[in-house]
């Protein structure tokens, strides 16, 4: 099989063009692929499809072979993958995902695909659709308990459940013990992705990520443009933030007038190659 390699702040998937190559059980072979000593080592399968409503269509697969409705990094990836390998010549696509189809304007220098600014689409913020068990119509700044240790989280989808949490540091986080007990805690009933922040000023925040069925990333950007919006309900930065991630920066707008929110960042190849599946 015929893969790219690709990451976008450190977020790294396999990526399989499914136009030329037909995959019997992408969970399992996302499972095989993601594995860093066996495999070939990444957060994920991706793969491109044909879409009877799009350009293209995505799939992506977590590296425990669940599949994930929308993953932000991933997807301006995609657009990278198909100008490069010129499958279009367009600069702005449309892709279709399990989370609705985004709108995605290409920044092209020479022929190849340095950023990508994507249409996020709205944040939804009732609890049933997140979905968070909760009294409550909207989860913001409501308190949870991990380990006898009180939180303040705001639940935001954007197209994937995130639970955002405010602490003071996020370099001394010890997110492999708490990352997995917000994922599988009872009021998930689809696991959480969750989200550390930390407010350095106004228009820039730090932020760790413990991705449901992938752990510890260095980046995702649906939960990037999820922090945004939860950050600007809570009134603690504006409506343009840069998101510093381990794995670099990504630019944040949330529009509140349209109620969408926009993410700009980069894109690029790892490697290619072909392993035997």
């Amino acid at each position: 099989m015929e893969f790219t390699k690709m990451e976008g702040c450190g977020n790294d998937y396999v990526y399989v063009n499914g136009f030329t190559n037909k995959i019997e059980n992408p969970n399992k072979l996302a499972e095989f692929v993601s594995n860093r000593n066996f495999g070939i080592g990444s957060d994920g399968l991706i793969m491109i499809n044909p879409s009877n409503k799009a350009d293209f269509r995505m799939n992506m697969y977590n590296a425990d072979g669940s599949e994930g409705k929308m993953c932000g990094n991933g997807i301006r990836c995609v657009a990278k993958y198909v100008y490069d390998n010129k499958m279009t010549d367009k600069t702005t696509i449309t892709v279709e995902t399990l989370s609705g189809i985004k709108t995605l304007v290409l920044n092209v220098e020479g022929d190849k695909v340095k950023t990508v600014r994507v249409d996020m689409g709205s944040p939804i913020l009732e609890a049933k659709e997140v979905p968070v068990i909760s009294d409550k119509e909207q989860v913001i700044d409501e308190p949870i308990t991990i380990d006898n240790r009180e939180y303040k989280i705001t639940c935001v989808s954007m197209g994937n459940p995130h639970a955002i949490t405010f602490i003071d540091d996020t370099d001394s986080l010890d997110i492999e013990s708490i990352g997995p007990k917000f994922e599988k805690n009872e009021i998930f009933p689809d696991r959480i992705n969750t989200e550390f922040i930390q407010i350095v000023d106004r228009n820039t925040i730090k932020m760790r990520v413990w991705e449901r069925g992938s752990g510890e990333t260095l980046a995702c950007g649906t939960g990037a443009c999820a922090s945004v919006v939860a950050c600007v309900l809570n009134n603690l930065t504006e409506d343009k933030v840069t998101v510093k991630l381990l794995g670099g920066d990504l630019f944040i707008e949330y529009n509140r007038e349209e109620n969408t929110v926009y993410m700009t960042g980069p894109a690029r190849v790892s490697f290619v190659g072909n392993i035997e599946i």
